[in-house]
């Protein structure tokens, strides 16, 4: 067995992170507190004036901006991690992979059957699980028993940093419809369907 690790992400520049924050924060899994929602817009916000104000400042005072934005996003940072966890099941181990015995094509081909038959929460669990166990056949990622969602997020975005605000995604909506009971869309299904196809599965796409 091989030793957890997981390649960090690639760091985005300011610009590209702000953007990815705002998608990000478009998402419908956050808008479960408006009060929590309206803070995280304030938030972004002030981080939008703070850049285009540093545009035009000195340096040292750039540099002030430039700090007080880096804990504005942190700020963000902490309300998304409270937002991700309302509404899901109590905390504990939530592996994406189970014990069985099963390859990446044969949990693909059940998440096209799920899908076909218009179980989108099935279709949407075994397509993401499909993607991260191709990754493992092809020694992308390593294989860590009982890693959660996020860490296999983690390392998928360090393999494919092109792709990571899609990974990102697709992790949160396998564990809110896996262990936060959510339902899931027949669009959600398919896009996490194609992110396999994305990240290289070179599978046919045929739902």
């Amino acid at each position: 067995m091989t030793a957890p690790r997981f390649d960090p992400p690639l760091t985005p520049g300011g610009g590209e992170a702000h953007d990815l924050l705002r998608r990000e924060l478009l998402h419908p899994e956050y808008h479960q507190d408006n009060l929590l929602l309206r803070l995280i817009d304030w938030l972004g916000r002030v981080l939008d004036n703070g850049l285009n104000t540093a545009r035009n400042m000195p340096p040292l005072t750039t540099f002030a901006a430039m700090l007080v934005g880096l804990l504005v996003v942190a700020a963000l940072a902490w309300l998304l991690s409270r937002a991700r966890r309302t509404g899901r099941a109590p905390a504990g181990a939530r592996p994406v992979m189970l014990e069985e015995s099963v390859t990446a094509d044969q949990l693909r081909d059940r998440a096209v059957a799920a899908l076909a038959e218009g179980r989108y929460a099935d279709a949407l669990v075994d397509a993401f699980r499909a993607a991260a166990l191709r990754q493992v056949e092809r020694d992308r990622i390593d294989d860590v028993p009982g890693a959660t969602a996020r860490e296999v997020a983690l390392a998928l975005a360090g393999a494919f940093p092109e792709q990571a605000p899609e990974v990102y995604r697709c992790a949160a909506w396998f564990d809110l419809v896996l262990y936060g009971g959510r339902p899931a869309t027949r669009e959600q299904a398919e896009q996490v369907l194609g992110l396999d196809h994305r990240l290289g599965g070179r599978v046919e796409a045929r739902w």
